[in-house]
C-alpha cells in the first residue's frame, strides 16, 4: 500500500487586517481540538483553496490560471 505525502510546505508573508487574523484565530483555538483539529495553516490552505476554484470558475472556465513568467512585485496592484 502506497501512502501518498502531502506537497512540502513553504513559508508566506502576508498582510493581514488584525481584525480578520485576530478572528481566525479565535476560530482556530476554538475548533484546536477534536473533531476538526484546526491550525491556523490548515484555514488558510482550505480558505485560499476555495477562493483560488471560484475564481477560476468565474474568470477561467474552471481551468488552472497559466504559469506566471515572474515573481509578484510588491506595491500597488496590476491595472488591468
Amino acid at each position: 500500500m502506497r501512502i501518498h505525502a502531502s506537497p512540502p510546505k513553504v513559508r508566506a508573508t502576508l498582510y493581514l487586517p488584525e481584525d480578520l487574523l485576530d478572528e481566525a484565530r479565535n476560530a482556530v483555538v476554538h475548533l484546536a481540538g477534536n473533531p476538526v483539529r484546526l491550525t491556523l495553516t490548515k484555514l488558510a490552505e482550505s480558505a485560499l483553496r476555495s477562493t483560488l476554484q471560484e475564481l477560476k470558475d468565474r474568470y477561467n472556465n474552471g481551468a488552472d490560471f497559466p504559469p506566471r513568467s515572474e515573481d509578484l512585485k510588491g506595491g500597488r496592484p496590476i491595472a488591468a
